[in-house]
């Protein structure tokens, strides 16, 4: 639950609750399936009961809150960082404005000072040396992806 914010645990437990009518404290695996493609989570079924095997650990077919929200949250953490990847992809593809597949370091230093300005030259130079580890001057973009997610 650690890796969830609070109104993502808050609309999971308005989820939970909703199927758990009788409110037994759980709800069945097949009860499962249908919040998470109401969620617009697109898993095939061999992938979902693989999933539901790892987080029903007595494989009682019914999971508690905790587990639910355990189990959602592989989900939600997947789709947090597909949208990053596309966004940092994005912002790639608007500085390398001839599309030749990777930006220069003065490029990347522009970028970095826009993004803090308290860097100075030497910070700079620092990152870039880090980054740059054959040393060729420019950063393709999973270089690029890796420095920004860190």
């Amino acid at each position: 639950m650690d890796t969830l914010d609070k109104s993502q645990i808050d609309t999971l437990r308005k989820a939970f609750d909703s199927f758990d009518m009788e409110k037994q404290g759980f709800i069945t695996t097949e009860t499962v399936k249908t919040i998470l493609r109401m969620m617009g989570v697109k898993i095939s079924e061999a992938n979902l009961a693989e999933v539901i095997a790892e987080t029903d650990e007595d494989g009682s077919g019914q999971l508690e809150f905790e587990e639910f929200v355990s189990l959602a949250a592989k989900f939600l953490i997947e789709e947090d960082e597909e949208s990053l990847k596309a966004e940092l992809k994005e912002a790639f593809r608007i500085y390398d404005k001839e599309g030749n597949g990777f930006i220069t370091t003065d490029v990347l230093k522009e970028i970095l000072s826009e993004i803090d300005n308290k860097l100075t030259p030497a910070d700079l130079d620092g990152i870039i040396e880090e980054v740059d580890e054959d040393g060729s001057g420019t950063l393709d973009f999973d270089e690029f992806m890796e420095m920004m997610t860190g």
